[in-house]
Parts: structure tokens; C-alpha cells; sequence
């Protein structure tokens, strides 16, 4: 039986990446805009990150618990999950203009479909502290953290500050407050500690599934970064020299040198 404060303590850590993706608009407190070039650099960055995250880190890990057949499985149902999601929410894309005026019906539907963007990323810190209290991690506030989920966690925190900085953009052109695109910002990741705990719950009550947990997660992130983030920063940098990607492709150089070597640690 996994004790409550273990729930509360992956809770806590989906909520810290919820809140990092505030820190996205927090550069608007001192600028009036972010330049093309900075924000294709920005999602290359987090790109980067994802991409070392997950191949490095979840996809590694997996291998430890499982085998290839095993992952590549969970990586597809992964895919597929986030594709049928997209499907279904195809036509109830919100643009984060709207938020400002949306009445509770729009609300709850914003959510939905930040659920499909974000949930992945809280599975992925979820099945991360599979082994919460096991031996082999290191010593944080009383417990036994996996290395594993202390880096996915910092991955995913950093990954959700360009985040907040795109979705920070339509807001300001709205003359929206600075501290109300904070909030709609962070508001946009809070599935992620819902997902988080869902995720820790499955893989510690049925462990025989983790290796395909580690490739769901990977496998979904993995999607996300190639239909959304790279397409994000290519239309981002159409009118910039080389349409952007030498720019892109540095970030995501920079965020995979980043994310590596603290995969070691």
C-alpha cells in the first residue's frame, strides 16, 4: 500500500512544473515583446530538452524495466492516445486570446484540450517516481527520490517556460495584466499533477507495467515535440534567414547539451 504522502509528494512535484510555466511570462514584467528569433530559439530549447528527456531518460530507464518490444509498444499507444485526443478536440482549439473573456462552459472546455497537451507531460513525472521510497535514489525532504524522477521533473519545469512565454504573447497583445498571464499561464499545466499522481498510482499498483509506462510517456512527448513544438517555431521563423532553423536547431542542440550530462548526475 503507497502511503498518502507519497501521492502528496508527486503531487507537489507535477505542481512545481505546473508553476514553472508562470516563469514564461515573467520577462513581459521588463519587455513589451519577445523578438521572432527569440522564440523560435525558445522552442527549440524546449524542444531539446524534451527530446533528451525522453530518449535519455524515460526511454533509457525503460530498457532497464523492459524490453525493446515492450517499450516500442507503450511508445505507439502513446502516440496514439495524443493523436485520437487531438481528433476529438479538433474543433474546440482555443486561442489563448480567449481566456481573458471565457464564461465557465469555455472554461472547462479550455481545460479539456490543455489536458491534451500538457497530461503527458504530468504521466511522464508520474511513471518517473515509480520508485519513490525504494532504494537507490537520493534523500529529499524525508524521502527516497528516484534520479530519474528528480530529472524529469527539472526537464519538464524547464521545458514549460517557453510555454508560458507563447502563451503569454496573444495575452499582452490583449493588454492583459502581467500577474493574469502568470496565472493563465500556470493554469494552462495544471493537468500536469493530476497526471502525475494518476500515473504513480498505475505504475506502482501495477508495476508489471512500468517499462510500457516509460514508453507511453516518451512515446507521447516525443509526438508532441514533432507535431507541435518544431512546427510552433518553424511558422514562428518563416521570415527569419534560413526560415528559422539554423536558429531552432541550435536551440534544440542546446537543450540536449543541457539535459544530458544531468542525466549522469
Amino acid at each position: 500500500m503507497v502511503a498518502l504522502d507519497a501521492f502528496a509528494f508527486v503531487f507537489v512535484a507535477g505542481l512545481i512544473t505546473a508553476l514553472a510555466t508562470g516563469i514564461g511570462a515573467l520577462p513581459f514584467f521588463f519587455y513589451d515583446s519577445i523578438s521572432d528569433r527569440g522564440n523560435v530559439a525558445l522552442w527549440g530549447f524546449a524542444s531539446g530538452i524534451m527530446l533528451a528527456a525522453s530518449l535519455f531518460g524515460l526511454v533509457d530507464e525503460g530498457l532497464a524495466e523492459g524490453t525493446p518490444a515492450e517499450i516500442g509498444i507503450g511508445m505507439l499507444a502513446g502516440v496514439i492516445l495524443v493523436v485520437l485526443a487531438h481528433e476529438a478536440l479538433m474543433d474546440a482549439e482555443i486561442d489563448p486570446q480567449e481566456y481573458e473573456e471565457a464564461d465557465f462552459k469555455k472554461l472547462v472546455l479550455i481545460l479539456g484540450v490543455l489536458t491534451v497537451h500538457s497530461f503527458p507531460e504530468g504521466i511522464a513525472v508520474g511513471v518517473s517516481f515509480a520508485d519513490l521510497g525504494l532504494a537507490g535514489g537520493t534523500q529529499l525532504f524525508g524521502f527516497t527520490v528516484p534520479l530519474l524522477a528528480v530529472f524529469m521533473t527539472l526537464a519538464i519545469s524547464i521545458h514549460n517556460v517557453p510555454e508560458g512565454t507563447a502563451i503569454s504573447i496573444p495575452l499582452r497583445s490583449m493588454g492583459v495584466s502581467k500577474w493574469k498571464m502568470v496565472w493563465w499561464s500556470v493554469f494552462s499545466s495544471l493537468p500536469q499533477p493530476i497526471g502525475a499522481v494518476v500515473a504513480f498510482a498505475f505504475v506502482r499498483y501495477a508495476r508489471e507495467f512500468l517499462p510500457y509506462g516509460f514508453g507511453f510517456a516518451a512515446g507521447a512527448m516525443i509526438y508532441l515535440v514533432v507535431s507541435e513544438f518544431i512546427p510552433e517555431a518553424l511558422e514562428t521563423g518563416a521570415d527569419l534567414p534560413g526560415g528559422g532553423k539554423p536558429v531552432l536547431a541550435g536551440g534544440i542542440g542546446l537543450g540536449v547539451l543541457l539535459m544530458v550530462p544531468l542525466n549522469f548526475i
